[in-house]
């Protein structure tokens, strides 16, 4: 049974950011859909200012590739070619798309204009445009500011909390596995991709740990990962759908004990202390130079 989506018509599809992703390399951003059936417990869309705009529930915009084309026109007149990422607020490629294909048609306009793109997903559906992604790696003009850093316009990336697959159903109970992603990243590899791991969030005291953080980016590594981008959880809103009182909700409910270490962890900010961020990221620079893979992009 298909997932119910509505159709909506947009004025603007592809979101000019005021900066360079220093971590993504992306100028723009696109999200083919609001709204996402992953259901991921801890989405920071829920209850922060990127999500502000969707609308309730799963929506398609349905006119996007209509809309992409005259503002790509414009932006290829004017020669501003930077990285444009798909997934920043919700998955490219929810289960609905094997049906609407609006994912793959902007990728098709993609192309025609010569734009590099950063695809993140969670979803092996990825695996039906490889032979587009591919001809967009090789057609894509890079930004200036990339040129010798970045020889093809495509990067993959897989977004993982966790690799244990009983952790990541209770956080992520409508994603495809760990393991399913891990395959996919795998065969995007053997198409000749770039391929990253982006592990956002990490969940405080569940995937977080030494151990836990380790045997992550061994297997990621073992399944062909470049690179691996790592960062803490946030927890924003107050809403009974916001991320923060999902979140709580589902540790009371699995791991109690980690409740009161939680929240004296992010105190009264969305984000954990300053402290705890600084240890997280020297963790993961140190883990990604004892495994000799990168923690940046290129």
């Amino acid at each position: 049974m298909r997932e119910l989506v509505r159709e909506i018509e947009v004025k603007s599809v592809l979101n000019k950011q005021k900066h360079v992703d220093d971590w993504f390399l992306s100028g723009y951003s696109l999200n083919p859909y609001s709204g996402c059936s992953f259901n991921c417990v801890y989405c920071y869309t829920r209850g922060s200012k990127y999500g502000e705009h969707q609308v309730p529930g799963l929506a398609a915009k349905i006119n996007a590739p209509q809309v992409l084309v005259k503002q790509l026109k414009n932006r290829a007149r004017k020669r501003e070619y930077e990285f444009i990422a798909f997934g920043s607020a919700t998955d490219p490629y929810l289960p609905v798309e094997r049906d609407l294909k609006i994912t793959l048609e902007l990728l098709m306009i993609i192309l025609r204009f010569h734009f590099p793109v950063h695809m993140v997903t969670r979803s092996p559906l990825i695996l039906r445009d490889l032979d587009i992604l591919k001809k967009i790696g090789e057609k894509a003009v890079i930004p200036s500011e990339l040129v010798g850093k970045m020889d093809k316009g495509i990067v993959t990336s897989f977004s993982f909390s966790t690799t244990h697959e009983d952790l990541a159903r209770i956080f992520e109970p409508g994603a495809p596995s760990p393991q399913e992603r891990l395959e996919t990243m795998r065969q995007c590899k053997n198409a000749g991709l770039v391929v990253g791991a982006i592990f956002m969030p990490l969940l405080p005291f569940l995937s977080d740990g030494e151990e836990h953080l380790e045997d992550m980016i061994k297997k990621v590594k073992d399944y062909g990962a470049d690179f691996i981008l790592a960062s803490g959880l946030t927890l924003f809103g107050d809403g009974p759908q916001d991320c923060k009182t999902r979140y709580y909700h589902v540790l009371e409910e699995h791991f109690p004990e980690l409740v009161t270490k939680t929240r004296d962890l992010f105190g009264d900010s969305f984000a954990p202390s300053r402290i705890y961020q600084q240890e997280l990221h020297q963790k993961v620079i140190r883990l990604c130079k004892k495994h000799q893979i990168r923690n940046k992009v290129y």
